[in-house]
């Protein structure tokens, strides 16, 4: 193991260890390239609930994303067709007013659902009543087939086509856009209902276990999570019902957790190798709790009448669409999405990437910033004439927003121990020392007491192992090399423990 620098003898410390967090400078949500009734609405809502503008912001993608997902298509080209619908999770601790600003900007859905439903009342009541009288009359021809003593295969033929045409008639579902907690199975079953795509829209971070199976199995249920985004077909066949087959399924995700839940999404099993965690958009504010005005502006009352007007309409509008819309970009959108993925691609190296860590997430933002592309074009053009290509101007937004989320993504890496192994070893590392020096009550430690501790553990078996945690740890301030003077053998080099980590463990 390299041997870092030997500290001063004597008991005075040097100022007190620095946390052990990676510290990013996290770019603010570019609200401005939002078409003004969403932007107003946005930054309306954030100032009378005193919240970061990140979370109204992020809400209002999976807003549009519920309302364009399944309808609308991107052709990239002639081999990337890319999905419209977004994961969007915002992470801020308890108390933050999350719950207002989800029902502020979610309200209109709700309206354009129940509009929704209006529009299929009458269809509905027709089907209804036609599906019984077919029933009826295939019931009776059945029991006269039963009967029949004279033609009785003219009678059973019939009561077989009188049966097939009572089941095929269908009863329309009451129209759903979104739902707020579902099971996988549950989940499955609303998007084979209602065209292919339905949106969890939720203020409380446990629908996020719920979804993925964690909640109430072992063995989380991965597959709707991971099809749903990517727009693969679904096929599901349970034992005693019939399977549902979902050709392009087109799941949206909008919610809002805490950061501790962030934190331990990577220790789930299959988040990160089946890459469940590269899918979504992590937005990390910082939280506005202690400098928040008790005497905000409320939301104005065109601002939310615009805003209410123009979602539901957009979602009516794309409803209509029993097959997806494909949207193209122009030349020039094309050159600007090609220019992105040039930035991107030497970072993903594995050995001299700055984003290499997180290579998985970083490998679909060109997608990613495909889709917010399509959702700003729309937002922008829909009472216009949203079948024209996307612009250069738009992708170069959609790519501002991209930016902003790669940010975050980089930040909740860090908080999940992801973007730097040696940063989550040195954690485990410190956390042995702390519980060592109260179990043995001295300030401290061997590098052999850690390597017999840690015998086993993969990856922390060797001193080369342990040469970038302890390093970490010694430039935080929480340890010092001892003066190891030699001696008789090999004596093992020797940490001293700062006083302070020892008082807060």
């Amino acid at each position: 193991m390299g041997t870092p620098a030997v500290a001063d003898a004597g008991p005075v410390w040097d100022g007190v260890p620095v946390p052990l967090k990676t510290d990013r400078l996290l770019r603010p949500f570019p609200v401005e390239v939002f078409p003004g009734w969403l932007a107003d609405q946005v930054e309306a809502v954030a100032e009378a609930t005193q919240t970061p503008a990140d979370l109204a912001g992020s809400v209002a993608l999976a807003c549009l994303s519920t309302a364009a997902g399944g309808k609308v298509l991107v052709q990239v080209d002639r081999s990337w067709t890319e999905s419209v619908n977004l994961y969007t999770v915002t992470a801020l601790p308890p108390g933050s007013r999350k719950s207002p600003v989800f029902r502020a900007m979610t309200g209109p859905l709700t309206d354009a659902e129940e509009a929704l439903r209006e529009t299929t009342a009458e269809q509905r009541v027709e089907a209804e009543l036609a599906a019984r009288i077919a029933h009826a009359r295939a019931e009776d021809l059945a029991k006269k087939a039963e009967r029949a003593t004279a033609n009785p295969q003219e009678a059973l033929a019939d009561a077989t086509a009188a049966a097939k045409e009572a089941a095929g008639i269908v009863v329309p579902e009451l129209p759903r856009l979104m739902t707020d907690d579902v099971t996988p199975e549950s989940c499955v079953s609303l998007m084979a209902a209602h065209g292919g795509r339905i949106a969890v829209l939720s203020a409380e971070g446990d629908v996020f276990a719920t979804l993925t199976g964690t909640r109430y199995s072992a063995a989380p249920n991965l597959g709707v999570f991971l099809k749903g985004h990517a727009g693969d077909k679904l096929q599901v066949d349970r034992k005693g019902r019939e399977s549902e087959s979902i050709d392009r399924p087109a799941l949206t995700l909008g919610v809002t957790t805490q950061p501790g839940t962030l934190q331990g999404l990577a220790a789930q099993p299959g988040f990160r190798d089946r890459g469940v965690l590269a899918r979504i958009l992590y937005s990390l504010p910082v939280n506005t709790v202690g400098s928040r005005n008790n005497e905000p502006i409320p939301v104005p009352e065109p601002t939310e009448t615009t805003y209410c007007d123009a979602l539901r309409t957009l979602v009516l509008l794309l409803a209509d669409h029993d097959t997806p819309h494909h949207l193209d970009l122009t030349p020039d959108a094309r050159q600007v999405l090609l220019d992105f993925q040039n930035w991107i691609e030497p970072r993903l190296h594995p050995q001299t990437g700055q984003l290499a860590p997180i290579t998985d997430w970083a490998s679909k933002l060109a997608g990613a910033v495909v889709r917010l592309a399509a959702l700003l074009h729309l937002a922008h053009t829909f009472t216009t004439g949203y079948a024209t290509p996307i612009t250069a101007d738009t992708l170069q937004a959609a790519e501002r927003i991209g930016r902003y989320y790669l940010d975050h993504a980089l930040a909740v890496y860090d908080l999940m121990g992801q973007s730097n192994p040696d940063l989550d070893d040195a954690r485990e590392v410190l956390d042995w020392i702390t519980k060592h020096c109260d179990k043995t009550g001295r300030d401290t430690f061997t590098q052999r007491d850690l390597l017999r501790a840690k015998n086993g553990r993969r990856g922390l078996n060797t001193a080369a192992d342990l040469e970038a945690p302890l390093r970490l740890l010694t430039d935080h301030g929480y340890i010092r090399l001892r003066d190891n003077k030699p001696g008789r053998g090999r004596p093992s080099i020797a940490y001293d423990v700062h006083p302070a980590t020892l008082q807060n463990p």
